[in-house]
């Protein structure tokens, strides 16, 4: 296996477990203890981990692997719930997009369909520079991109300036990732700030709903985006577990499960 692939690997790991030791990577990957090391090093220079006597752990709860990391996790579940929400938007339709790994497979299968050139084409907005580049190649989707300061870890465009400009819109309908999603807590995530642009998206349109994989169900991130009263429907994948499920369907939430 190639360093790079072995770093990705080893990150995957880190984000299904918690924590990984020198001992379970020899294991895993076949390498040398000093190479695995080595590796260990590499991605706490990275800030991607934290180093421990004879391993590492997760980086703390404030702290996100960049998106071109976490686009590697979960990626069947993350395309079919792609899949379903491109199903729910129309030609003609205005379609605002959050930042995150979710919505960039949302923004690619928008991208894939043919149909949507019809009835005046598309229009996205979203606070998220690697979707609008993404989108870019399609003449007949309208790229809004709002304005603001870019978050180096997410893409996303956070502050005054985003809000600004999303007071000045209608959406038809709002696809807003989350780190987490409880039937009591509602969406949270990580950053205060993109909590903030995800809340006035969302309100911005006449429905707004999560997009998230099922490993994040039933988590609590830092900073709250909204409950039932402003995301009824929720997408997650079919692997979600089903007392979850329930609970959400209980708070009122529609539960769609692709």
């Amino acid at each position: 296996m190639k360093r790079a692939a072995r770093l990705n690997a080893i990150l995957d790991l880190l984000a299904a477990a918690g924590e990984v030791t020198v001992d379970e990577l020899v294991e895993q990957f076949g390498a040398s203890p000093a190479t695995m090391r080595r590796d260990l090093d590499s991605l706490a220079e990275q800030r991607l981990l934290t180093r421990t006597h004879g391993g590492a752990v997760a980086q703390t709860v404030a702290y996100e692997l960049p998106i071109r990391y976490k686009s590697h996790l979960r990626t069947h579940e993350k395309e079919t719930i792609a899949q379903t929400a491109a199903g729910l938007v129309a030609p003609g339709m205005v379609v605002g997009l959050s930042g995150g790994t979710t919505t960039t497979a949302i923004a690619a299968a928008l991208a894939a369909r043919d149909d949507l050139g019809a009835n005046g084409g598309l229009t996205v907005v979203t606070n998220a520079v690697n979707i609008a580049a993404q989108l870019a190649t399609r003449p007949d989707i309208k790229v809004v991109v709002t304005g603001g300061v870019i978050h180096s870890r997410s893409y996303e465009l956070v502050g005054p300036f985003v809000e600004q400009l999303l007071r000045g819109v209608r959406l038809d309908i709002a696809f807003i990732g989350v780190n987490g999603l409880d039937a009591v807590a509602g969406g949270t995530t990580q950053d205060e700030r993109e909590a903030a642009v995800n809340r006035m998206m969302a309100e911005r349109a006449r429905r707004a709903v999560v997009v998230t994989d099922s490993s994040k169900l039933g988590v609590v991130a830092f900073a709250s985006v909204g409950g039932v009263e402003l995301f009824p429907t929720v997408i997650t994948d079919s692997g979600a577990d089903a007392d979850v499920v329930s609970a959400l369907r209980g708070a009122g939430h529609e539960v769609l499960l692709a």
